[in-house]
This record gives C-alpha cells, sequence and structure tokens, in this order.
C-alpha cells in the first residue's frame, strides 16, 4: 500500500482493526483453544500476541513521536516510509517469523481482554494522530527484530500491517477447524 499522508495510514489502520475484530468475532469459545496441526498458536493465543504487539507499537510511536517533537521540524506533508521498508515487509510477508520471547502469549489472556487491550491502544495511537502529522518523522528511528530500524509512520504501518497478518493466519486456522 502506498501513504500519501499519516491519515492515509490511520484509516487504512482502523478498516485492517476493524477486519480482525469481524474475524476475531466469528469465532467460537471452544475454536478460540483448538491449536491446529502446523499451527504454534491457538486462534486466542494469537489475538493475545496481537494485543501485546500493538502496545508495544504504540509505545515505540510515542516515544519516536517524542523524539521528533523534541527536535522541533515540522512535517512538510509528506511520509518518511523508505524502501528498504517496504523491501523488507515485502520479503516476509509469507514467511512464518518467530516471535521473540517479550511478545509471545502467555495464554491466559481471554479473547474479550485482548480486544479491550488492542481497543485502548487504538484509541491512544488515535489520540496522537494529530500530533503524527504536524511533525517530522524521518530523523528518529527504533529497531524491528527482522526489519532493521524504522521510523514513527513505518511502526505506524506496521500496526496495521500486523493485524491484517494475524486476521488471515486466524482465517486460514478457522478454515482448518471447520472442514
Amino acid at each position: 500500500m502506498k501513504f500519501e499522508t499519516v491519515d492515509d495510514i490511520f484509516t487504512t489502520n482502523s478498516k485492517l482493526h476493524e477486519r480482525f475484530r469481524t474475524t476475531v468475532s466469528a469465532v467460537t469459545d471452544d475454536e478460540a483453544k483448538v491449536r491446529p496441526d502446523g499451527e504454534e498458536w491457538s486462534i486466542a493465543e494469537i489475538v493475545e500476541h496481537v494485543s501485546i504487539v500493538d502496545a508495544g507499537i504504540a509505545r515505540i510511536c510515542a516515544k519516536l513521536l517524542d523524539g521528533a517533537k523534541a527536535a522541533g521540524k515540522a512535517s512538510d506533508g509528506s511520509l518518511a516510509i523508505t524502501e528498504k521498508f517496504r523491501e523488507g515487509t515485502a520479503r516476509v510477508a509469507n514467511e512464518k517469523l518467530q516471535a521473540p520471547d517479550r511478545v509471545r502469549p502467555t495464554g491466559e489472556v481471554s479473547i474479550a481482554s485482548a480486544l479491550a487491550t488492542m481497543d485502548a491502544t487504538a484509541t491512544g495511537l488515535e489520540a496522537l494522530r494529530e500530533d503524527f502529522a504536524k511533525v517530522d518523522l524521518s530523523a528518529n528511528t527504533f529497531p524491528h527484530p527482522f526489519l532493521g530500524d524504522m521510523t514513527a509512520a513505518e511502526w505506524l504501518v506496521m500496526y496495521g500491517g500486523h493485524q491484517a497478518r494475524h486476521a488471515a493466519q486466524i482465517e486460514r486456522i478457522l478454515e482448518k477447524i471447520r472442514q
């Protein structure tokens, strides 16, 4: 996807978040606990993982935003989405990645609780939307475990992309379970 503005990212992320919620809303309690062959996590664990990652991305974005504000450089309206980021996300799009320990699910969080955390995170990011649009987000970066250094705008794109990746995974798992 090509993003022209911060608003484009937020609009897309809102749609991806809704898709994730819609996908998860179709999952029964029994289906949520099943771990089909070839899958490391159950659907409930995937939702927990996404909630953990979302919260982490929000913290990273807030930190990068604070750095951009401190630098005092206003946005010229363009986004800092690098070709390296685009190529990296395309490269790992269909790879099964091993989540770092810090974002692995415990298996002790309900889907409802994980979704509530995700909703709170989305609300928190939305509260920062205007600030993201005002400052130059290109100077400060934070490393991603698979993609290297990323700007705040790239982390915002990753936020929605990560939800989309796991919504598709949940849909595949549901197909396996329901066969």
